[in-house]
């Protein structure tokens, strides 16, 4: 299935906006687009590599690092742009939104700086380090009565191996590191985003090589849901700085990418309504004090019907462009949040699309059910986006965009050959 081609670019450059990112991935480039083709406008891109997503683009200008940059680097560089962005005439005071979780962090621990040359939509220390935390967000959850997998905390504190208790999850059960930015620190063989553990015997192993890296965070050990690819959902939302929830929409997940790097990352979804899940994902924004962007995932638990919410990203996530496309811009509540300091009303998807950055056969393949399959396929003929296939672009962005898709088939036949019953 071809991509539907791209609708016209209609923008005019908005001068009293500007934006600034750090990181350099899809969402990074997907955020770009938002702002683009709302106001018309080039961002700035800090990135220790400049990598293809956001590589010969007509939409930013790059600030290339290098890989052995710091995060100090990475903050001071930040500084420079913002100072040198200031110092023009008629300078305007830019957005500065990071897509990763410890680049999050990053930008959160050095606020005071930053937020003296950028809008920062930026959570809170105290909320920050509660939703980023997957354990103590099945905490908060359990507070306000939304449903989570049933989870056993192991805390590596002081770098030791924590005591491993009989669970009574059932097995096998699925592992992940409490904390990513944590998490992204430490490096060992057979390093995955998300581990499906068989036995106690594997989970041993797990911890023992956990602590052989140096990891001395806490790791979540949790119930397995059953249900391929297809039983997860992603919400995405914004809170502005009065606490109002002003952008909310989600999607059905079609297909995850199955590398160990990006395990759990939509490859294809389609937006849909979502009342229930919309409705709980509200009550635990209020609950926590959020402010800012935010990304939940959720898995509809077919044994009784009911989504259970794994975690919440602190930031928009990297497949924000399903939104974008479905007529909720993602530039739009920060801009009236930051920028323009206006109420504005709940913006929602209008439209319901095809995200995707695998080609319609591959795609086709992972999607067992009949009735979901024709249901995606009409989806897809009347409006199918790839985040990273912009018409503004120029021949070489097209040709990129079109070599890393077909570069999806050979990534899932060695990593994830056909589909399972618990996508793993």
């Amino acid at each position: 299935m071809p991509d539907t081609p791209p609708r016209p670019y209609t923008a005019v450059s908005t001068p009293e906006v500007d934006l600034v990112l750090l990181g350099g991935d899809i969402g990074i480039y997907a955020l770009a687009r938002a702002f683009h083709e709302k106001y018309g406008i080039t961002s700035t891109v800090v990135t220790r590599k400049v990598a293809g997503p956001v590589a010969d683009s007509s939409i930013l200008t790059t600030v290339e690092l290098g890989m052995s940059a710091s995060e100090e680097d990475m903050v001071a560089a930040l500084l420079q742009v913002g100072h040198d962005k200031a110092a023009r005439p008629g300078g305007t005071r830019p957005v500065l939104l990071a897509n990763a979780d410890f680049l999050v962090a990053l930008l959160a621990a050095h606020r005071e700086e930053l937020g003296e040359l950028f809008h920062l939509p930026l959570l809170d220390d105290d909320v920050l380090e509660a939703v980023a935390d997957k354990a103590t967000f099945s905490q908060m959850c359990s507070e306000i009565g939304v449903a989570t997998p049933r989870t056993v905390v192991l805390d590596f504190e002081g770098g030791t191996a924590p005591e491993v208790p009989e669970l009574d999850l059932g097995w096998p059960v699925v592992a992940k590191a409490s904390r990513s930015s944590a998490y992204n620190a430490v490096s060992f063989p057979g390093k995955r985003k998300v581990f499906e553990i068989e036995d106690r015997a594997q989970l041993l192993d797990l911890v023992g090589r956990l602590t052989a890296a140096g990891y001395q965070d806490r790791f979540v050990v949790q119930e397995m849901i059953p249900g391929d690819d297809t039983s997860m959902l992603s919400v995405t939302a914004y809170v502005d700085t009065q606490g109002r929830v002003t952008l909310l929409g989600g999607a059905q997940v079609l297909l995850e990418e199955h590398t160990p790097g990006a395990l759990g990352n939509p490859a294809a979804m389609f937006t849909t309504d979502l009342p229930e899940v919309f409705e709980q994902s509200v009550r635990f924004l209020h609950h926590s004090g959020y402010r800012g962007y935010a990304n939940f995932d959720v898995k509809i638990d077919p044994r009784d019907g009911v989504g259970k919410f794994f975690e919440v990203n602190p930031r928009i996530g990297r497949n924000n462009y399903y939104m974008t496309a479905a007529g909720a811009n993602v530039a739009l509540p920060v801009v009236a949040d930051l920028v323009e300091q206006r109420e504005m009303e709940r913006l929602v998807p209008r439209e319901e699309i095809l995200y995707s950055i695998v080609p319609w056969p591959l795609l086709r393949r992972y999607i067992i059910d009949p009735d979901l399959r024709t249901r995606v396929r009409e989806i897809g003929k009347r409006r199918t986006v790839h985040p990273l296939a912009y018409g503004v672009e120029g021949a070489k962005r097209r040709f990129y965009v079109l070599a890393a898709t077909m570069n999806q088939v050979k990534k899932f036949l060695q990593h994830y050959p056909r589909p399972s019953a618990d996508g793993f």
